[in-house]
Order: C-alpha cells, then sequence, then structure tokens
C-alpha cells in the first residue's frame, strides 16, 4: 500500500538521542532510524549541564537527513522529564540548562519547611525525589535569585527545542506533569503552590495537551535545511508517555516498565491516586495521553550499568552490553544484594568503586571482578522491580497478572528473564523504540489517521516483535529469588510493600 503520512520522531533519551521516521499506510507503522547520537553532559565550574545546543545541531542534521530521504509531514520532540531552560525578556535562552544530577538540589528538604510534603503530594501527587523541577526552581530561589529576575519564560526540555524550531511557546501537558508544579486532578498549574515557593506565575506557559499544533517549522530553518514548512506538534513529550502510549496490551490497566537509563514501572488510571498510602509508597501521578495518569514510580534504571561502562571504558575496557551479560551470566548468583535505588548512585562518577563500598558498607563481600559487579546490579534492578510491583498492588488496588517491559532494556534478555523470575510474573519484552512508536502514534492519531491511542496500542502487538519471558516458578521452584528478595530488604532496610 502506498504510504499516507510519514512523521519524524526525535527522542531524545538522558543518554542519547535518535531521529525515527514513520511511514504509514493506512494498516501499519514502518519506522526506520535516520539517525542516532550521543547526550553527553557537561560539567563546567562545579555545575552539570546539557550541551543543548549541541542536541539542537544534532535535531537539525536529522531534519536534514529527513529531507533527503523524501520528506515528511509532521515532527515531534520528546525528552526525558523535569529539566528546563529559562528564556530572557528578549526571547534568547539565558544560560544551558542544568542536568537533574546536579548537586544544586541536594539540600531539596528544606523546601518542606516553606510547604509540607503532604500538602504538595496532596495537590501534585508527584514521587519525592531532589531532581523534580520544583526542588529546581526553589534552589534558584534560594542561591540565584538574579537569574530568576532575569527570566521571561520557563520551557521544558522538549517545548525549548520546540521554540527553537518554531518560535512558538507551549507548556504540554505530560512533560510539565513531571516538575511537581502541576495540580494532578485539574492537570493545570499549582498557582497556590507556585506563589508559596516565591517563583513568578508569568514564568509558566499555558499547558497543552499531546496532538496540539504548536506552530511550523521556522523560515530560517526551512531555508537553512530545505526544509518544508512541516508542523511541529506537541507529541507526548515526557518520553515515558510517549512509551506507554503503545505498550502492546489490551488491558484497562496493563503493567508496565518503560526501561532505559530510569526503570518507570506502573500503571495507567482514570484519576490520581493521591492519599496516604501513595505518599508513604511514593508512587508518581504523571500525565498521558487522554487525560489519563502514569502511576508509577522511577526506579534507577540500567544508569549504575552505564556509568559503570564509562568508568571501564575510561579505564581501557571497551566493554560491550553484550559482555557485559556474559560477564554477569558466568558469576555466582545472589552473593551480595544491591539497592539500586541508594542515594549513593544518584550522580555520575566511579560506579563500580561504588558498588563495592556499597556492598562493604552494608557487611557484604565486595564484588571480586568486574562481571560480579555486573550481576550484582543487574539481579538488584530485577528484585527492585518486585519491590515496586508488589506497592503498585498495594497502593492502586490493581493486580499485575503480567508485565510489559518497553524500551532500550529489552536488548538485555538477561535483564528481562531477572525481572520474569523476580517478580514470578509473565514478562512480555517490546518493542525498544516504544518512545518514538509512540510519539509517531500521537501524530497519526492528531492528523486523524488513527482513531485513538487503542488502535495505536493494537497495531504495535500485531506489528513488533513481542518477546516473553516465562518465570522460573512456571518449571519448579524458584531459583533463589524469594530468599534474595527477603534478603535484599533485610540488607537495605526496607519495609515490605504489606506493611508501608
Amino acid at each position: 500500500m502506498p504510504t499516507r503520512l510519514r512523521t519524524l520522531s526525535l527522542d531524545l533519551g538522558a543518554s542519547s538521542g535518535r531521529a525515527m521516521l514513520a511511514e504509514f499506510d493506512g494498516s501499519s507503522i514502518r519506522m526506520r532510524e535516520l539517525h542516532r547520537f550521543a547526550n553527553d553532559p557537561v560539567a563546567l565550574h562545579g555545575t552539570l549541564h546539557w550541551d543543548v545546543l549541541r542536541l539542537f545541531h544534532e535535531i537539525k542534521q536529522s531534519i536534514s537527513m529527513a529531507v533527503r530521504d523524501g520528506g515528511f509531514d509532521l515532527i515531534g520532540i520528546d525528552t526525558w522529564g523535569v529539566d528546563f531552560g529559562l528564556l530572557g525578556h528578549d526571547g534568547r535562552l539565558l544560560e544551558n540548562p542544568v542536568h537533574y544530577r546536579d548537586s544544586r538540589t541536594d539540600r531539596f528538604k528544606e523546601l518542606y519547611e516553606t510547604v509540607p510534603r503532604r500538602e504538595i503530594y496532596a495537590s501534585t501527587g508527584i514521587q519525592e525525589m531532589q531532581i523534580n523541577t520544583l526542588h529546581q526552581l526553589f534552589s534558584l530561589k534560594r542561591d540565584r535569585p538574579e537569574l530568576l529576575a532575569r527570566a521571561r519564560r520557563l520551557l521544558f526540555m522538549p517545548d525549548l527545542l520546540n521554540y527553537f524550531l518554531t518560535g512558538e511557546t507551549h507548556a504540554e501537558y505530560t512533560i510539565a506533569s513531571t516538575s511537581e508544579l502541576l495540580d494532578a486532578r485539574a492537570r493545570d498549574w499549582d498557582f497556590g503552590l507556585i506563589d508559596r515557593i516565591g517563583i513568578d506565575r508569568s514564568l509558566f506557559c499555558g499547558v497543552v495537551h499531546p496532538g496540539a499544533g504548536c506552530g511550523t517549522l521556522g523560515k530560517h530553518i526551512q531555508d537553512e535545511l530545505g526544509a518544508p514548512p512541516a508542523k511541529v506538534l506537541c507529541v507526548a513529550s515526557h518520553d515515558t508517555a510517549s512509551a506507554v502510549s503503545v505498550v502492546p496490551s489490551q488491558e484497562k490497566q496493563p503493567t508496565y516498565i518503560i526501561s532505559g537509563t530510569w526503570s518507570l514501572l506502573g500503571t495507567e488510571l482514570a484519576e490520581p491516586r493521591l492519599g496516604e498510602l501513595p505518599m508513604r509508597c511514593n508512587f508518581t501521578n504523571e500525565g498521558g495521553v487522554g487525560r489519563t495518569i502514569r502511576y508509577l514510580k522511577n526506579i534507577m534504571g540500567t544508569w549504575i550499568m552505564q556509568e559503570c561502562r564509562r568508568q571501564w571504558q575510561r579505564e581501557g575496557k571497551g566493554y560491550s552490553f553484550n559482555d557485559l551479560d556474559r560477564m554477569s551470566e558466568a558469576a555466582a548468583p545472589f552473593a551480595r544484594l544491591v539497592d539500586v535505588d541508594a542515594p549513593e548512585f544518584i550522580k555520575p562518577g566511579d560506579m563500580p568503586a561504588r558498588v563495592r563500598a556499597y556492598c562493604e558498607r552494608t557487611g557484604q563481600p565486595a564484588p571480586a571482578d568486574d562481571g560480579e559487579v555486573a550481576r550484582c546490579v543487574c539481579e538488584g534492578l530485577a528484585l527492585k522491580y518486585r519491590y515496586v510491583v508488589e506497592a503498585l498492588e498495594r497502593s492502586a488496588g490493581v493486580k499485575a497478572q503480567s508485565i510489559n517491559i518497553l524500551g532500550g532494556g529489552t536488548k538485555s534478555a538477561q535483564l528481562c528473564q531477572m525481572a520474569a523470575d523476580a517478580t514470578r510474573r509473565v514478562v512480555s519484552a517490546g518493542p525498544v523504540e516504544a518512545t518514538a512508536l509512540g510519539s509517531a502514534a500521537v501524530m497519526l492519531v492528531a492528523a486523524g489517521e488513527l482513531s485513538g491511542i487503542g488502535e495505536a496500542r493494537r497495531l504495535v502487538a500485531e506489528t513488533e516483535g513481542i518477546d516473553t519471558y516465562e518465570p522460573c516458578v512456571s518449571h519448579g521452584g524458584d531459583g533463589g529469588w524469594d530468599e534474595a528478595y527477603w534478603r535484599l530488604l533485610e540488607t537495605a532496610g526496607l519495609a515490605p510493600p504489606s506493611e508501608l
């Protein structure tokens, strides 16, 4: 069948970016990668920044490639959450956006002297994390008020990149919802909270929802790149929201893990859960397509292994991720257990040394080699999945019959099998490029080519390769995972979800 629509999805994760060209022929979405590039932070004078101009250069390169490939009709950008740029009164970016792993939010709990944590959660329903936009702005108000005084607009990362392309400013709902500044019920800014922390209301653009138009490619972009005056759409601009929109399940409340630098484990709800138990379980209520709620919890994800690999590369060890899987498989199981969400793993640095120090601090033998480091990190991540699944069931009143894993983490068959074994649930893994597919799906819905996200999920389930992993309990026994789980809770000082 002839192509009816072409979309260009620009998917920027916290470690890399990619440009994906999707072609829709009326019955299937065919997606091809045009360009892939690194997204590495830059440390300068003690501050960790995003290199946003380099990212924008890569976006322009992607558009040029798409033009040479036959063109496109629509463009959508998604990125990681919480981070932002500030525009001055002349419309120019005041400085490079600061990375969420920067140390400026280390004193984040000082905020609760101004606004108690319970009051914040009752409105925003967002998981307590020092990286949240709320804490970043509080630190600016405390330490750099002169920068805020010069600012006219705050734009989250995808909104900022859209602005660079079109000159128009918006606040897309799913990305704004990560900030801990949005009223979860109203799906709009909580200006009462914003006033209490002393931030000017005028910084915030009006909230728009996925599928809204945010302008056309500017004339300067068209001239520079030979590009058409294509429409730029606000997709589900938070990368997790895009991925969730194409979970290949027809269940009303599927359980998913969006697996990448972070692992986002949760389900989809019609309305937020803002009570005492969700707050104690530290779940988040972020926005989804169709005004849904992504009720989920952030887990550290593959970040620790990414940082281990960077350190080993600095030492001249060029391990691939496949190498690390093989090394991990050769190591003894459950020799040491690591809580992947421990605070020492948040910041970049020598992660293998931190894993060894964590083991020593908790009275466990330190890993003897790199394979043992990889093994305990992978097992720790899978065991944390079980913990969060049980907390999800308790706090949301849902039953996780099976788990859908989407994103880059599905490339590791070892991690997917460990997830099935640890959680004692069947795992369906795929698609890998779920975020870019979700971005394309939102554009197709907005263009009237698909009836809604339900149809997009059906297409993905029918056309994408989905792998299935059976838990070891299906074959008798549990492989030692249950004993390891309870030992991890004891070692890490974690209360069982049943006691939260």
